[in-house]
């Protein structure tokens, strides 16, 4: 648990004055302040500057559009029952799995509901998803060319290939996903020591010099005192929430949390309750009501009250309200769990997520998770914080103690991608040469990786102002690489990802049930190896797209969706 040791308090501290004043000692011998090298990018002197949020942007389509949509997905449906009778009758055949004719009278495996949307609503965009790569997934990649001949049942591969197409969707934020030669080269040396795989987990055999080697520097560069990887990033989350809570513990979980957080949040057995997205005053009344009835029934006090939230809301594009959220904290005496795959690297003026884009001390947070599946360009996640915690994980983590260990490339890739946004590597170069796009051919220095920050950046807030100058509902925060782009209706979301494959653009669409059913959408993922002449292509190509299908629905009004965000009642640390 987040309580490790035998002093105990409902929702309050975890150490006594004295355990705190020496903890805080070692904090700043371990952590963010001591250390020079975590600051070579940045000030040397306490954590930077607190930026100013900006506002997130929730435009309301007009009413025209959810009826059009609503109407959509109901054509649809209507059809989808004509077609099951006819597959009923004979007269149409059917492809999917069904239920043998011996096991007819047993609970069905197959027909159900969500198999409806499948056979009759997924298939006819399934073409726009798992589309066969065949490259490096960096700024640009090759597709394999595919046609279906049953209606996407089925897909068969020409033998051609679509080169050149620009990603627009993958998670490569800072570049880091790429197949330069002397950028491997230390990569390749770690492949030939220790292989490509552990065999074993970290409690057995598994443990090598060169795991605790990026949990040091992890620690180091999120300036904290411990932290722990692990080799996948989803099971980083749905593994390790049970460990920290349990039956007796309340878990206060915003309604926008990643399937990772809801999963292991359910697999804990604590009790969960969901507050609305980003809004303080629906956290605030539910902590009230936790510390004012306890437990349902008993009424005792619940043993942890825990609140989990995002850094970037992966599907939203927007950024957590993080200083509130720790006032709020501190007010009612809760824990904070807070998800920094997509946030970590990708904001905060060094690359160090939310923390530091805000300006927050790391020990405000309990529990620290990220990724290093995006930024870094590898795979895996960690959990970070006080070393008690990550001392307690280790032994009660099932991802910890079953898992097998991280590979050792993947450890070494992480090691470069941090080290080199750090800027630790030991070489120099001039920190006002321009930022570059698709970086390639020397070693990266050290300032590469905070010229990559910077461009990510730039690139982001570029391609966000011109989508909006073009009149498109686009959601998310001013500063997030991840840019939703409303499409509304289900029959321009496929219209579209098909549209933009031919103008050589590969985009992500999502709809229903991934997205609420009124708003289908494109996320556009910016990256720092984008460079201005790719996005200027995307951009024309969207402006051209967004007026043949019709999908420039903005009005620049507001939406009701942020609601009350203003009005609070509790005070944000000075």
């Amino acid at each position: 648990m987040i309580q490790t040791n035998g002093h105990h308090s409902c929702n309050g501290t975890l150490k006594s004055h004295s355990e705190q004043k020496q903890q805080e000692s070692n904090s700043m011998k371990n952590g963010y302040h001591r250390t020079e090298k975590v600051q070579k990018n940045g000030k040397g002197d306490g954590f930077h500057q607190p930026r100013v949020r900006g506002e997130d942007s929730f435009e309301e389509a007009p009413m025209y559009v959810a009826v059009l949509t609503y109407m959509g997905y109901g054509i649809v449906i209507l059809f989808g029952y004509f077609r099951d009778f006819l597959r009923a009758v004979g007269l149409e055949k059917c492809h999917q799995a069904r239920e043998r004719e011996e096991q007819k009278d047993f609970v069905p495996l197959y027909q159900d509901f969500e198999n409806f949307y499948k056979r009759n609503l997924y298939m006819r965009v399934r073409d726009n998803w798992n589309r066969p790569i065949c490259s490096l997934p960096g700024p640009a990649f090759d597709i394999m060319e595919r046609v279906s001949d049953d209606y996407n049942w089925s897909f068969r591969l020409t033998g051609k290939t679509i080169e050149n197409v620009i990603n627009m969707g993958s998670y490569n934020y800072l570049g880091f996903a790429e197949n330069n030669v002397d950028f491997l080269k230390t990569v390749a040396e770690e492949t030939r020591d220790y292989g490509v795989g552990v065999c074993s987990s970290r409690q057995e055999l598994g443990n090598l010099s060169i795991h605790e080697k990026l949990e040091r520097l992890v620690a180091e560069f999120l300036g904290v005192e411990s932290a722990m990887a692990f080799g996948m990033g989803f099971a980083t989350n749905s593994m390790n929430i049970p460990a920290l809570v349990g039956k007796g513990c309340l878990i206060l979980s915003d309604e926008l949390n990643h399937t990772s957080l809801i999963l292991g949040a359910r697999l804990s057995g604590a009790t969960i309750r969901v507050f609305k997205h980003n809004n303080m005053q629906s956290l605030e009344k539910m902590l009230k009501e936790a510390i004012c009835s306890g437990q349902p029934r008993t009424h005792r006090a619940w043993k942890k009250i825990l609140i989990m939230v995002e850094g970037i809301y992966s599907m939203e594009g927007s950024l957590v309200r993080l200083p509130e959220i720790i006032a709020l904290k501190k007010k009612y005496k809760a824990y904070l769990y807070l998800d920094e795959a997509h946030s970590i690297g990708a904001v905060g003026p060094t690359g160090r997520g939310v923390i530091e884009h805000f300006g927050v001390d790391p020990k405000e947070i309990d529990v620290l998770m990220g990724t290093f599946t995006k930024s870094f360009g590898a795979a895996g996640g960690y959990i970070a914080g006080k070393k008690e915690l990550v001392d307690y994980l280790r032994s009660h983590s099932h991802s910890a103690v079953y898992a097998t260990a991280m590979s050792p490339p993947v450890v070494e890739q992480i090691v470069r991608a941090i080290k080199c946004i750090m800027g630790v590597d030991g070489t120099t170069e001039d920190l006002d040469k321009p930022p570059m796009g698709v970086i390639t051919g020397v070693m990266c220095s050290s300032v590469e990786g905070q010229r990559r920050v910077r461009q990510l950046a730039e690139n982001t807030r570029y391609f966000r102002s011109q989508l909006k100058e073009m009149g498109f509902i686009i959601y998310g925060n001013q500063d997030s690489p991840v840019v939703p782009l409303l499409l509304y209706l289900p029959g321009k979301v496929g219209a579209f990802s098909r549209a933009m494959l031919k103008r050589k653009i590969g985009v992500v669409v999502v709809g229903f049930p991934a997205t609420p059913i009124t708003e289908a959408r494109a996320r556009f993922c910016v990256s720092a190896a984008h460079t201005r002449e790719m996005l200027d292509k995307v951009l024309q190509s969207l402006d051209e797209l967004g007026d043949d299908i019709r999908v420039k629905f903005s009005r620049h009004r507001r939406s009701y969706r942020p609601e009350l965000y203003d009005e609070t009642d509790f005070e944000l640390d000075s």
